[in-house]
């Protein structure tokens, strides 16, 4: 908050973001406090450009839920990944893109550190397509490291049926494949001896 003191460059007033195809909105938002805690909207607000003096922005290609806890992220320095495994996996999906693209390292850390600790049965999958999408070598590599080591689990979970990307599921074959040679490659020298 020191930061909003003393920079006559910042601009004033509050916006409302209206979210997504339905223009849901989040109204009232101090237009300084995310200046100072966003390189993103320190431009977009800044001087010259349109949205200085608009009192609505509107904000696509997310949803209200995500979008909302960047914003809440941004004025209190919580972070809010909803209830549930599943829906707060998902949501640390989203909010690490949200972060990456308005230029909030800290929360993209915080988001990436959540989606390493929600791996599971039930989550391993979607995770893993969702590594592979988005490029994250680590979480790919957990996340394969996951299935391997918890195979009926995850596919006692449903996680099998919640395959979509054929390349995700091709190396998991892959996987698989190599743990069989492995396996065959020690039964054959522990039977030698």
């Amino acid at each position: 908050m020191e930061k909003t003191w003393g920079d006559a460059t910042l601009p004033q007033g509050m916006v409302t973001f209206l979210v997504g195809d339905d223009e849901e909105r989040i109204e009232h938002v101090s237009k300084n406090v995310l200046c100072v805690r966003s390189v993103f909207f320190r431009t977009m607000f800044g001087i010259g450009m349109k949205e200085r003096d608009a009192a609505e922005v509107t904000v696509l290609e997310t949803d209200l839920a995500s979008f909302t806890a960047l914003v809440r992220y941004l004025l209190t320095d919580q972070l809010d990944l909803g209830e549930g495994e599943g829906e707060q996996a998902r949501r640390a999906l989203v909010l690490r893109q949200l972060a990456h693209k308005y230029q909030v390292p800290r929360l993209e850390l915080l988001c990436s550190q959540a989606l390493q600790e929600s791996v599971g049965p039930a989550t391993a999958v979607p995770l893993l397509e969702a590594a592979h999408t988005t490029g994250d070598g680590r979480l790919l590599a957990q996340c394969r490291r996951f299935v391997a080591d918890h195979a009926a689990e995850v596919r006692a979970s449903g996680g099998v049926e919640q395959l979509r990307d054929l390349g995700v599921a091709k190396g998991l074959l892959g996987d698989a494949l190599d743990q069989v040679a492995e396996l065959k490659g020690a039964l054959r020298s522990h039977s030698r001896s």
